[in-house]
């Protein structure tokens, strides 16, 4: 099969790197001329190009089998809330809509965000759960890329949480020290939110198996065997170990309080192998 991978970032270059292995073409695209020999070392092919660029999505879509979307918005620019909208709507909405129009069948790589706290949800959260109606750029462009592709009978939308684990990310402990280096140690999420993760090898794991398998629809893909401890409670320990002062949450980021469920996914014969659960 033939694959256009829109965004070959961590979890995009393993994704590439699994279905080259095992004698797959995959098309990869970066938006950074600098990254094309990285790129070409996993993908048969790679364009240099913007998601929000339809015509460049479509031309580096034709005879694909398929298209994955992993793209991530760029935090270094969403430095103001006026950035951040800007950012997330380019990487994520603008992209799905391309990707969407190049080709019905679409895989796109979401995000737990969309649930918000979903305080009041029956849990576990599954894929029928309510949707969050928060302002917050996350969710709304996460949102409004999962409609775009939905539109086709052909599309699918992996809900993923946060993403850890690649050699280049950062761990909890350094994301602590440069809140406070950087933000004062005021951040942007919500102290009872449940911290799952997702070792990004897993996440492609997902992502293959949804786009290999012809499933179409939502699927969360989150590591439920655990319910895993709140943000407080993960922060609170590194913070005390590390001598440095508690962090003020400020809660405009909101992730479930309840826990989520992947019993979809899991039913399709999909099995977490890498991520494990956080304990403080």
């Amino acid at each position: 099969m033939r694959y256009l991978i829109v965004g070959c970032g961590n979890v995009g270059m393993e994704l590439a790197r699994a279905l080259t292995a095992d004698g797959q073409i995959v098309i990869g695209t970066t938006t950074t001329p600098d990254r094309v020999p990285q790129v070409r070392e996993v993908c048969a092919d790679v364009a240099v190009l913007r998601g929000d660029d339809a015509a460049a999505v479509a031309a580096a879509a034709a005879g694909v089998d398929a298209v994955v979307v992993t793209v991530s918005p760029r935090l270094t620019r969403a430095v103001s809330p006026q950035l951040r909208a800007e950012e997330y709507a380019a990487a994520l909405t603008a992209t799905a809509r391309s990707a969407a129009a190049a080709h019905d069948r679409v895989v796109l790589a979401s995000s737990t965000s969309v649930y918000g706290r979903a305080a009041d949800a029956v849990a576990p959260l599954d894929e029928t759960a309510p949707t969050t109606d928060s302002a917050d750029p996350s969710p709304v462009n996460f949102l409004a890329a999962e409609r775009a592709v939905l539109a086709s009978p052909r599309g699918a939308a992996v809900r993923l949480p946060d993403v850890y684990g690649h050699p280049r990310d950062l761990d909890y402990v350094r994301r602590v020290e440069l809140a406070h280096s950087m933000m004062g140690g005021r951040v942007p999420f919500c102290p009872d939110a449940l911290l799952y993760r997702i070792d990004y090898r897993d996440a492609a794991l997902a992502l293959r198996h949804v786009a290999e398998h012809g499933l179409a629809g939502v699927f969360n893909a989150v590591p439920d065997a655990q319910t895993p401890p709140t943000n407080a409670e993960v922060f609170s320990a590194i913070t005390t170990a590390a001598g440095l002062p508690e962090l003020t949450y400020r809660c405009q980021i909101e992730a479930p309080v309840v826990p989520i469920s992947s019993a979809r996914l899991r039913s399709t014969g999909f099995g977490f192998r890498h991520s494990t659960t956080p304990r403080p």
